[in-house]
Order: structure tokens, then sequence, then C-alpha cells
């Protein structure tokens, strides 16, 4: 496993993280364990968590991912192993189902501060590696919206939000943060209100990246170069579309895509196209087709570390082997050719 820095700081997180968001929903807590045991013998030293886990977000299932991960370090006594990240909810009314976190969550400093000590009693430990805002409190675009719409209403100033998360490293509540599912004026405008007001700067951002989805490229995967604040990599199997398990209509029993409407944007008709193309691809050069897909997200120059995510161990061990792939000039070249043909076709 290759360990990369985290943004400016003296951190070194794995090249391949652990996602956690099924865990209470889709996994155990036993199946939790047994994905950190053995994450944890592979080298991923990076787990990635949220307080609104796991996903689909319900008021019944609230904090639980957190919970499981919390009785785990408290069982193995790996607090000291493992780079902990966490994300406080962004503006209720932004993403529908998440009402239930303190009756409607906003980036402000009492729900931030409230955020913070409930995960941490959850996770049974004093102190975060780091703190995501898991989107942002302004209406822009994320969750696959494209058109910008301007919006009235900002709410929170980032600089309120960003005076909150400072506190909290003074606290030593937090060692450093991020941001997740950020556009590149709001990336630059927290690193220049950190300047200006001296204010903890962002190490790193959290957003989608993979073949059906590479927006990042157009402006984020330059903010990320000049600025050392690394993608870390959501969703590099476009919701496990890219694995082409959901090829030809077909929907596996117990499948994300099966279960959940939620995830509907990785299912339309020009990527089930772009999918098509790429598993063929893979095929044809005797690859796994979700292991290309991984390994073409890990390699990415601007990507800190991509998180991967698993309802089974097969799965996990699948995506982890995904690290071993090396990807040939004429394999590369072929993936862009079929970018070029049907870009950018599930944001």
């Amino acid at each position: 496993m290759e360990y990369r820095q985290l943004g400016k700081t003296d951190v070194q997180v794995s090249a391949i993280a652990l996602g956690t968001m099924t865990w209470g929903q889709q996994n155990t807590e036993a199946q939790a364990f047994e994905q950190m045991d053995y994450a944890l013998t592979r080298g991923v030293n990076f787990f990635d968590t949220a307080e609104m886990y796991p996903v689909p977000p319900r008021a019944e299932t609230f904090g639980l991912t957190e919970t499981y991960i919390g009785n785990w370090l408290a069982s193995r006594g790996a607090r000291d192993k493992i780079v902990l990240a966490s994300k406080v909810t962004g503006r209720g009314d932004n993403n529908p189902g998440v009402q239930h976190v303190r009756g409607g969550p906003r980036l402000s400093k009492a729900h931030i501060q409230q955020a913070i000590d409930s995960s941490l009693q959850r996770l049974q430990t004093d102190y975060l590696d780091l703190y995501q805002l898991h989107w942002p409190e302004r209406e822009t675009n994320f969750f696959g919206k494209l058109d910008y719409r301007h919006g009235a209403d900002d709410g929170i100033s980032l600089r309120e939000t960003l005076e909150a998360l400072a506190e909290l490293v003074q606290q030593g509540k937090v060692r450093h943060i991020g941001l997740s599912n950020e556009t590149p004026w709001g990336a630059m405008s927290y690193l220049s209100l950190a300047k200006e007001f001296d204010l903890p700067v962002p190490v790193s951002i959290q957003n989608p990246y993979c073949l059906v989805n590479r927006s990042y490229e157009i402006g984020l995967a330059e903010v990320s170069m000049r600025e050392q604040m690394g993608l870390l990599a959501y969703s590099p199997l476009g919701g496990g579309v890219l694995s082409g398990k959901y090829l030809h209509g077909q929907r596996p029993e117990g499948a994300r895509m099966t279960l959940f409407e939620r995830f509907t944007r990785y299912s339309n008709e020009r990527t089930e196209a772009a999918v098509a193309d790429y598993v063929a691809l893979a095929r044809k050069y005797g690859l796994d087709p979700a292991q290309m897909a991984l390994a073409f997200v890990t390699r990415q120059e601007f990507v800190t570390s991509n998180i991967i995510g698993a309802t089974s161990m097969a799965q996990l061990k699948s995506n982890i082997d995904s690290w071993d792939l090396v990807l040939e000039p004429e394999l590369q070249a072929d993936i862009e050719e079929i970018h070029r043909r049907n870009p950018n076709s599930a944001p």
C-alpha cells in the first residue's frame, strides 16, 4: 500500500480509504468489524465516516455507523493505528431526508459544536484526524446538479463556519479540516478566508469522481494541485454501476440500486452506454471492470485517497486488490476515447 501526504500536514494516509456508509443499513456491526479488521491487515489506515451515516439517512439508523466504528476502536485498541475522518451534516433543506439531524442541520457554530461532541462520543475517541463539511450551506452544484442557479439565501456565512471549525482545532477535538461536495469557488473562498483571518486551511476535498463522472477535472483538479488540497474520491464505482452488475436492466438482490431509489443518478441511458463500453474494454484487456475503474481513480495525480465501499468481504478484497493494478498507456488511451465520446454521464 502507498501512503500519501494529507494536504500540507504531516499525516500520511493510505491511497485506498475505507468507506463506511453501508454499516448499519446494509451491513451489520459484525460485518463492519470484519471489514475494518481486514482493511487494517492490508495497510488501509484511513477510515472515512459521517454523523448522518448510514445511507440512506433515516432517524432510526442515525449515528449507527459511527457507533460501530467506536465499538471497534474500543474493542481493538486501534485508535492510534488509523487516520479517522468524519463529517458534519450540511444544510438540511439542500439534501432530502436529514431533517431528523438536530431538527434540520446547519453549518453554524452551535450546530458544529453539537455535531462534533456527538460524533466523538459515538466514536469513543477524543479527537478526529479530519473533520469535513459534508456539503455546503449555500445552494450550489452538488449531488448531480450541473446547471448553476444563483440563490439569494446563502445562509450561514463561510467565515462563521470556518471560525467554528477553528474552535474545534483549538479545543483539540479536530486535527485538520476538509471540504466535501464543494465547488472551485467554495474551495478558493475558504482558502482566502483562512489566509486573511489566520484560520485553519482545508487540507482535502471529498467529491465524487469516477469514469462516468470526471467533472472534478474541469476546475477542482487544478485547485487540488496548486493548493495541495487533494481529492478524497467518493463513489469511484459510480454507485457500483462500473462493475457492470446493473447492465441490461439487471438488479441483483441486495444491491444498492436494487434497494434504494436515492442512487438513480447513476442509471440514465448515457451512463448505461458508457458503462457497457468500459466493461467491454476491461474484458478486452483481461481485467475485472471494477478493478480497472478503481485503478483509474487511485492513480490520478490530484487524488490523495480513493474511498472504496463494500457490502461483502469479496467486494472489499477485490477493491483493495485494485491497488496492484497498473493501467498500461494503450488502455489509458482507450479510456480517454470512451470519455471523449460520452463524457460525464453521471455527475
